[in-house]
C-alpha cells in the first residue's frame, strides 16, 4: 500500500482526509505539525506528502524547504494543500520545490488525480507558468 503523509494543524480536516485516502487504498500517516512532520517523512518514508502552509511552529514553507535541503527526503513529492491561495504564496513554494499547489476545499476527485499524477513521476501542473519559463518584459 502506498503510504501518504499528511501534515496538517486542524484536525477535523486531517481526519476527513485521512477517511478520503484510506477509502482509495493508501496508507495515511499524519502529523499535526510541521517539527512533526518533517520528523515522521524522515522516519516514516511516505510516498508522496501533503502539507499544509499555515501551522504553528514550523510553517509549510519551512517544512518545505528543510525537506528539499535533506538528501534523505529531498526526492519526495509535496503537494501544499491550503487555505492560503495568493499567487505570492504558490511562487513561494515553486521556488522551494514544490511539486503541486491545491486550494483548500479541493475536489475529492482533483486531490486523488494529483497524487496518481504525482505518484506516476508527472511534476507540476498550476494555473501558473512556472518560474523559469518567465521572461523579462520586453523579452522573448
Amino acid at each position: 500500500m502506498t503510504k501518504i503523509l499528511v501534515v496538517d494543524d486542524e484536525p477535523d480536516f486531517v481526519e476527513m482526509l485521512k477517511m478520503r485516502l484510506e477509502a482509495n487504498a493508501y496508507e495515511v500517516a499524519v502529523a499535526y505539525d510541521g517539527l512533526e512532520g518533517y520528523q515522521k517523512a524522515i522516519d516514516e518514508k511516505p510516498a508522496l506528502i501533503l502539507l499544509d502552509v499555515m501551522m504553528p511552529g514550523l510553517d509549510g514553507f519551512e517544512v518545505l524547504r528543510r525537506l528539499k535541503r535533506n538528501e534523505a527526503t529531498r526526492s519526495l513529492p509535496v503537494v501544499m494543500l491550503t487555505a492560503k491561495g495568493e499567487t505570492k504564496s504558490l511562487f513561494r513554494a515553486q521556488e522551494l520545490g514544490v511539486s503541486d499547489y491545491l486550494i483548500k476545499p479541493c475536489d475529492s476527485k482533483e486531490l486523488l488525480a494529483t497524487l496518481k499524477r504525482l505518484l506516476a513521476g508527472q511534476r507540476f501542473h498550476s494555473p501558473f507558468p512556472p518560474l523559469s519559463s518567465q521572461t523579462e518584459p520586453g523579452r522573448p
